[in-house]
Protein backbone atom coordinates (compact mmCIF):
# COMPACT_ATOMS: atom_id res chain seq x y z
CA UNK A 1 0.00 0.00 0.00
CA UNK A 2 1.35 3.07 -0.88
CA UNK A 3 1.46 6.22 1.27
CA UNK A 4 -0.73 8.05 -0.30
CA UNK A 5 -3.32 5.18 0.09
CA UNK A 6 -2.82 4.42 3.44
CA UNK A 7 -3.39 8.51 4.24
CA UNK A 8 -6.83 8.22 2.23
CA UNK A 9 -7.79 4.86 4.11
CA UNK A 10 -6.74 6.49 7.28
CA UNK A 11 -8.90 9.76 6.73
CA UNK A 12 -11.86 7.16 5.48
CA UNK A 13 -11.39 6.60 2.00
CA UNK A 14 -12.30 3.42 0.12
CA UNK A 15 -10.77 1.59 -2.86
CA UNK A 16 -13.94 -0.40 -4.73
CA UNK A 17 -12.82 -2.82 -7.69
CA UNK A 18 -15.90 -4.25 -9.80
CA UNK A 19 -14.91 -7.60 -8.00
CA UNK A 20 -15.55 -5.60 -4.52
CA UNK A 21 -19.12 -6.65 -3.02
CA UNK A 22 -19.63 -2.89 -2.28
CA UNK A 23 -19.23 -1.86 -5.48
CA UNK A 24 -23.22 -0.94 -7.00
CA UNK A 25 -24.60 -3.38 -8.65
CA UNK A 26 -26.83 -1.02 -10.57
CA UNK A 27 -23.82 0.65 -11.92
CA UNK A 28 -22.44 -2.70 -13.21
CA UNK A 29 -25.21 -3.17 -15.62
CA UNK A 30 -24.14 0.16 -18.00
CA UNK A 31 -21.68 -0.59 -20.88
CA UNK A 32 -18.83 0.88 -19.20
CA UNK A 33 -18.83 1.12 -15.56
CA UNK A 34 -15.64 2.28 -13.92
CA UNK A 35 -13.06 -0.26 -13.09
CA UNK A 36 -12.48 1.73 -9.92
CA UNK A 37 -14.49 3.97 -7.75
CA UNK A 38 -12.95 5.80 -4.51
CA UNK A 39 -15.40 6.38 -2.15
CA UNK A 40 -15.38 8.84 1.05
CA UNK A 41 -18.01 8.63 3.59
CA UNK A 42 -20.62 5.01 3.61
CA UNK A 43 -20.22 3.24 0.41
CA UNK A 44 -23.68 1.31 1.52
CA UNK A 45 -25.12 3.78 -0.17
CA UNK A 46 -23.96 3.71 -3.50
CA UNK A 47 -26.13 0.45 -3.71
CA UNK A 48 -29.36 1.74 -2.07
CA UNK A 49 -32.37 3.35 -4.91
CA UNK A 50 -31.17 7.15 -5.67
CA UNK A 51 -32.83 9.63 -7.75
CA UNK A 52 -30.06 11.68 -10.05
CA UNK A 53 -31.28 15.39 -9.74
CA UNK A 54 -29.28 17.87 -11.72
CA UNK A 55 -28.93 20.44 -13.67
CA UNK A 56 -28.20 24.35 -14.41
CA UNK A 57 -24.95 25.93 -12.83
CA UNK A 58 -26.61 29.12 -13.35
CA UNK A 59 -29.79 28.33 -12.18
CA UNK A 60 -32.82 30.49 -11.18
CA UNK A 61 -33.96 31.10 -8.37
CA UNK A 62 -37.01 28.89 -9.05
CA UNK A 63 -34.88 26.54 -10.24
CA UNK A 64 -32.78 26.30 -7.04
CA UNK A 65 -36.58 26.10 -4.60
CA UNK A 66 -37.15 23.19 -7.00
CA UNK A 67 -34.01 21.09 -6.73
CA UNK A 68 -34.08 21.99 -2.66
CA UNK A 69 -38.14 20.72 -3.07
CA UNK A 70 -38.09 17.41 -4.96
CA UNK A 71 -35.14 16.54 -3.33
CA UNK A 72 -36.54 16.47 0.00
CA UNK A 73 -39.27 15.35 -1.41
CA UNK A 74 -37.61 12.24 -2.64
CA UNK A 75 -35.84 11.63 0.74
CA UNK A 76 -38.99 11.47 1.99
CA UNK A 77 -40.27 8.94 0.13
CA UNK A 78 -37.07 6.85 0.86
CA UNK A 79 -34.87 7.61 -2.22
CA UNK A 80 -31.30 8.74 -1.87
CA UNK A 81 -30.43 11.89 -4.22
CA UNK A 82 -27.37 11.84 -6.61
CA UNK A 83 -25.79 14.80 -7.91
CA UNK A 84 -22.77 16.35 -8.98
CA UNK A 85 -21.31 18.58 -6.04
CA UNK A 86 -21.86 21.19 -8.91
CA UNK A 87 -23.07 24.93 -8.65
CA UNK A 88 -26.53 25.87 -8.71
CA UNK A 89 -29.01 22.84 -9.01
CA UNK A 90 -26.21 20.07 -8.32
CA UNK A 91 -25.99 21.89 -4.94
CA UNK A 92 -29.48 22.80 -3.84
CA UNK A 93 -29.78 19.10 -4.40
CA UNK A 94 -27.59 17.69 -1.93
CA UNK A 95 -28.50 20.83 0.13
CA UNK A 96 -32.03 19.64 0.33
CA UNK A 97 -31.35 15.57 0.90
CA UNK A 98 -29.31 16.57 3.79
CA UNK A 99 -32.31 18.95 5.34
CA UNK A 100 -34.36 16.31 5.22
CA UNK A 101 -32.07 13.56 6.92
CA UNK A 102 -31.55 11.99 3.79
CA UNK A 103 -28.67 10.26 2.03
CA UNK A 104 -27.12 11.95 -0.75
CA UNK A 105 -24.56 10.75 -3.01
CA UNK A 106 -22.04 13.09 -5.19
CA UNK A 107 -20.22 12.07 -7.95
CA UNK A 108 -16.87 14.21 -8.24
CA UNK A 109 -14.96 14.69 -11.63
CA UNK A 110 -11.66 14.91 -9.64
CA UNK A 111 -9.64 13.56 -6.95
CA UNK A 112 -11.43 12.35 -3.98
CA UNK A 113 -9.40 14.44 -1.73
CA UNK A 114 -10.16 17.55 -3.95
CA UNK A 115 -13.68 18.77 -3.36
CA UNK A 116 -14.49 21.01 -6.90
CA UNK A 117 -15.78 24.19 -6.82
CA UNK A 118 -14.03 25.40 -4.06
CA UNK A 119 -16.93 27.01 -2.20
CA UNK A 120 -18.77 23.62 -2.03
CA UNK A 121 -15.74 22.48 0.41
CA UNK A 122 -17.66 22.67 3.44
CA UNK A 123 -20.90 21.36 1.38
CA UNK A 124 -18.49 18.19 0.19
CA UNK A 125 -16.96 17.87 3.86
CA UNK A 126 -20.86 16.96 5.09
CA UNK A 127 -21.67 15.19 2.07
CA UNK A 128 -18.37 12.97 3.43
CA UNK A 129 -19.70 12.98 7.11
CA UNK A 130 -23.27 11.36 6.35
CA UNK A 131 -23.34 10.70 2.92
CA UNK A 132 -20.97 9.61 0.31
CA UNK A 133 -18.25 11.07 -2.10
CA UNK A 134 -17.37 8.88 -5.45
CA UNK A 135 -15.00 9.38 -7.97
CA UNK A 136 -13.34 6.92 -10.77
CA UNK A 137 -10.44 9.47 -10.79
CA UNK A 138 -7.35 8.26 -8.96
CA UNK A 139 -5.97 10.97 -5.95
CA UNK A 140 -4.41 14.21 -7.50
CA UNK A 141 -7.05 14.56 -10.39
CA UNK A 142 -7.63 18.15 -11.31
CA UNK A 143 -11.18 19.24 -12.54
CA UNK A 144 -10.43 18.98 -16.22
CA UNK A 145 -13.42 20.18 -18.73
CA UNK A 146 -13.38 16.70 -20.12
CA UNK A 147 -13.54 14.57 -17.21
CA UNK A 148 -17.39 16.20 -16.23
CA UNK A 149 -19.42 14.52 -19.44
CA UNK A 150 -17.12 11.13 -18.05
CA UNK A 151 -18.60 11.74 -14.87
CA UNK A 152 -22.01 12.33 -15.55
CA UNK A 153 -22.56 8.63 -16.92
CA UNK A 154 -21.62 7.81 -13.33
CA UNK A 155 -24.34 10.09 -11.84
CA UNK A 156 -26.96 7.94 -14.60
CA UNK A 157 -25.14 4.94 -13.44
CA UNK A 158 -25.93 4.75 -10.27
CA UNK A 159 -29.67 6.23 -10.46
CA UNK A 160 -33.08 4.43 -10.96
CA UNK A 161 -33.59 7.82 -13.20
CA UNK A 162 -32.59 11.17 -13.56
CA UNK A 163 -34.47 14.37 -13.16
CA UNK A 164 -33.73 17.54 -15.40
CA UNK A 165 -34.63 20.00 -13.09
CA UNK A 166 -33.65 23.40 -15.04
CA UNK A 167 -30.98 23.41 -18.59
CA UNK A 168 -30.63 25.54 -21.18
CA UNK A 169 -29.39 24.48 -24.91
CA UNK A 170 -27.03 22.81 -24.96
CA UNK A 171 -25.91 21.90 -21.41
CA UNK A 172 -24.00 19.28 -18.97
CA UNK A 173 -27.05 18.38 -17.62
CA UNK A 174 -28.17 17.06 -20.96
CA UNK A 175 -24.94 15.25 -21.45
CA UNK A 176 -26.45 13.09 -17.91
CA UNK A 177 -29.70 12.57 -19.74
CA UNK A 178 -28.17 11.52 -22.50
CA UNK A 179 -26.16 9.37 -20.83
CA UNK A 180 -29.51 8.02 -18.88
CA UNK A 181 -31.09 6.89 -21.72
CA UNK A 182 -28.21 4.93 -23.41
CA UNK A 183 -28.20 3.06 -20.28
CA UNK A 184 -32.14 2.37 -19.83
CA UNK A 185 -32.69 5.36 -16.99
CA UNK A 186 -35.83 6.81 -16.99
CA UNK A 187 -35.73 10.83 -17.72
CA UNK A 188 -37.43 13.43 -15.96
CA UNK A 189 -37.83 16.68 -16.62
CA UNK A 190 -39.75 20.08 -15.38
CA UNK A 191 -42.03 21.98 -17.86
CA UNK A 192 -40.67 25.32 -18.06
CA UNK A 193 -42.42 28.21 -20.03
CA UNK A 194 -41.02 28.52 -23.47
CA UNK A 195 -40.12 32.07 -22.77
CA UNK A 196 -37.86 30.71 -19.88
CA UNK A 197 -34.21 30.22 -22.03
CA UNK A 198 -33.00 28.39 -18.98
CA UNK A 199 -35.57 25.99 -19.24
CA UNK A 200 -35.18 25.11 -23.46
CA UNK A 201 -33.03 22.00 -22.38
CA UNK A 202 -36.16 20.32 -20.06
CA UNK A 203 -38.62 21.10 -23.28
CA UNK A 204 -36.50 19.24 -25.55
CA UNK A 205 -36.24 16.05 -23.34
CA UNK A 206 -40.22 16.25 -22.77
CA UNK A 207 -40.58 16.64 -26.34
CA UNK A 208 -38.34 13.63 -27.29
CA UNK A 209 -39.69 11.39 -24.42
CA UNK A 210 -38.56 12.04 -21.29
CA UNK A 211 -41.88 11.87 -18.54
CA UNK A 212 -43.22 15.25 -17.50
CA UNK A 213 -42.53 15.91 -13.79
CA UNK A 214 -44.89 18.61 -11.54
CA UNK A 215 -44.51 16.82 -8.11
CA UNK A 216 -42.41 13.80 -6.78
CA UNK A 217 -45.37 11.75 -7.00
CA UNK A 218 -44.99 11.82 -11.24
CA UNK A 219 -41.39 9.87 -10.20
CA UNK A 220 -42.61 7.22 -7.80
CA UNK A 221 -45.51 5.91 -9.76
CA UNK A 222 -42.85 5.65 -13.12
CA UNK A 223 -40.67 4.19 -11.15
CA UNK A 224 -42.67 2.18 -9.11
CA UNK A 225 -44.44 0.95 -12.63
CA UNK A 226 -41.04 -0.36 -13.69
CA UNK A 227 -38.96 -1.64 -11.09
CA UNK A 228 -41.58 -2.34 -7.95
CA UNK A 229 -39.81 0.67 -6.14
CA UNK A 230 -42.15 0.30 -3.21
CA UNK A 231 -41.37 -3.30 -2.53
CA UNK A 232 -37.24 -2.18 -2.71
CA UNK A 233 -37.72 0.88 -0.61
CA UNK A 234 -39.23 -1.16 2.09
CA UNK A 235 -36.58 -3.98 1.96
CA UNK A 236 -33.60 -1.51 2.20
CA UNK A 237 -35.51 0.44 5.25
CA UNK A 238 -35.89 -2.30 7.37
CA UNK A 239 -33.69 -2.17 10.44
CA UNK A 240 -31.98 -4.79 11.90
CA UNK A 241 -33.02 -6.49 15.32
CA UNK A 242 -30.69 -6.81 18.24
CA UNK A 243 -31.10 -10.67 17.74
CA UNK A 244 -29.60 -10.68 13.79
CA UNK A 245 -26.53 -8.81 14.96
CA UNK A 246 -23.58 -11.33 13.51
CA UNK A 247 -20.94 -12.86 15.20
CA UNK A 248 -18.73 -10.63 13.31
CA UNK A 249 -20.76 -7.84 13.99
CA UNK A 250 -20.13 -8.69 18.09
CA UNK A 251 -16.60 -8.57 17.17
CA UNK A 252 -16.65 -5.01 16.01
CA UNK A 253 -18.43 -4.02 18.93
CA UNK A 254 -16.02 -5.84 20.73
CA UNK A 255 -13.08 -3.69 19.32
CA UNK A 256 -14.97 -0.09 19.24
CA UNK A 257 -15.22 2.03 22.32
CA UNK A 258 -16.33 5.25 23.17
CA UNK A 259 -13.60 7.25 21.65
CA UNK A 260 -13.52 6.99 17.97
CA UNK A 261 -11.33 4.33 16.01
CA UNK A 262 -10.66 4.67 12.08
CA UNK A 263 -11.85 2.07 9.68
CA UNK A 264 -7.92 0.76 8.82
CA UNK A 265 -7.54 0.07 12.65
CA UNK A 266 -10.90 -1.60 12.42
CA UNK A 267 -9.64 -4.10 9.97
CA UNK A 268 -6.14 -4.98 10.85
CA UNK A 269 -7.56 -5.47 14.38
CA UNK A 270 -10.23 -7.57 13.38
CA UNK A 271 -8.31 -9.57 10.36
CA UNK A 272 -11.73 -9.15 8.43
CA UNK A 273 -11.73 -8.02 5.03
CA UNK A 274 -12.15 -4.27 4.56
CA UNK A 275 -15.61 -4.40 2.51
CA UNK A 276 -17.10 -7.09 4.84
CA UNK A 277 -15.91 -4.44 7.50
CA UNK A 278 -17.73 -1.79 6.04
CA UNK A 279 -20.65 -3.96 5.48
CA UNK A 280 -20.77 -4.89 9.19
CA UNK A 281 -20.58 -1.17 10.14
CA UNK A 282 -23.27 -0.18 8.57
CA UNK A 283 -25.99 -2.97 9.72
CA UNK A 284 -24.60 -1.71 13.26
CA UNK A 285 -25.21 1.93 12.06
CA UNK A 286 -28.64 0.97 11.16
CA UNK A 287 -29.03 -1.32 14.48
CA UNK A 288 -28.44 2.15 16.67
CA UNK A 289 -24.86 0.77 17.80
CA UNK A 290 -22.77 2.28 16.27
CA UNK A 291 -22.32 5.83 15.11
CA UNK A 292 -19.79 7.53 12.24
CA UNK A 293 -18.30 10.47 12.71
CA UNK A 294 -15.07 12.50 11.14
CA UNK A 295 -12.02 10.42 11.69
CA UNK A 296 -13.88 6.86 11.68
CA UNK A 297 -16.48 5.42 13.89
CA UNK A 298 -17.85 5.15 17.44
CA UNK A 299 -19.76 3.02 19.85
CA UNK A 300 -23.46 4.38 21.00
CA UNK A 301 -24.07 2.16 23.15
Amino acid sequence: MSVVDRDLRAAGTEVLSLADPLYPPLLKTIPDPPPVLHVRGNPMLLARPQLAIVGARRASAAGLQAAHKLAVAAVRAGLGVTSGLALGVDGAAHRGALSAGGDTVAVMATGIETIYPHRHEPLGQEIASSGCLVTEFPPGTKPLPYHFPKRNRIISGLSLGVLVVESALPSGSLITATSAMEQGREVFALPWSISHKGGAGCLSLIRDGAKMVLGIEDILEELDSLFGLQQELSQVSTIPSPESISEQDCLLLELLGFEVISLDQLVVASGLPVGQVMGELSSLELAGRVNRCPGGYIRSR
